[in-house]
């Protein structure tokens, strides 16, 4: 969790950047459009799609984009047709790596996935073959600095509210609660924390332990993972120590 966490801080910077956020909207209208086809267009009723339209907020996506999104949702306008994808595979040191992909055309992802594993000293696997050293969870991030609270208190609040465990980072801290809770802790603390961001991840089980130049490999390779237009998220199984 703390290999997930050290990389996540790592993409949060990288995130400012103006092509980082174009790449953002992108990625975001993508994720609107599948999440209205899957549960209609009103977030109200739409978990997924209201943490989507949360993540477009983060990314300062106008309100305009945002709703031109879920009409290409609801099919009142022609457009591509996503299929979600996740793609299975191992980068250097051996380190398990998710691809989470929503993808318009799975045989041109699967050929760039594969090249980009090949280029980074991974290689593609077969469907299952990694998937079982990670478990989706609810995952809700609080900046350390926009709460009051002290470590017990945070984590007294947060199995209050039905999360199942919480992991304090450098800068933050970051809630855990099972897949089907993530809407019913969100709920319980909007209002009493202010929250960075609330998703459904997958987190390893267990982490690897990496450093040096199988470090800056891994990074080298989930960089260019989330640099693609058609990945959504990338997880990976290793922690970085320092040598």
């Amino acid at each position: 969790m703390s290999g997930h966490s050290k990389w996540a801080n790592i993409k949060r910077k990288k995130e400012k950047s103006d092509a980082q956020k174009a790449k953002a909207f992108t990625k975001v209208t993508r994720e609107i459009i599948v999440a209205t086809k899957a549960g209609g267009g009103d977030p109200d009723l739409n978990f997924r799609l209201r943490l989507a339209i949360q993540k477009a907020k983060e990314v300062n996506m106008p309100n305009d984009n945002i709703m031109r999104a879920i009409k290409r949702g609801l099919g009142a306008s022609d457009g591509e047709q996503y299929e979600e994808i996740i793609y299975e595979g191992y980068g250097a040191g051996g380190v398990a790596v998710l691809v989470q992909t929503l993808t318009d055309n799975r045989n041109r992802t699967a050929s760039e996935m594969r090249y980009i594993f090949s280029r980074n000293n991974g290689n593609l696997g077969e469907t299952g073959c990694v998937a079982w050293l990670f478990e989706q969870k609810g995952l809700i991030t609080v900046q350390k600095e926009a709460v009051e609270l002290d470590e017990e208190q945070m984590l007294e609040l947060a199995l209050e509210a039905g999360a199942e465990d919480l992991s304090i980072e450098e800068d933050y801290y970051e809630i855990i609660t099972g897949p089907a809770e993530l809407e019913k802790v969100r709920n319980y603390l909007d209002g009493r924390l202010k929250m960075e961001d609330a998703e459904l991840v997958y987190l390893p089980k267990n982490t690897v332990e990496v450093s040096g130049e199988t470090a800056d490999s891994l990074l080298k390779l989930i960089e260019t993972l989330e640099e693609h237009d058609d990945v959504q998220n990338v997880y990976a199984n290793f922690e970085i120590v320092e040598t």
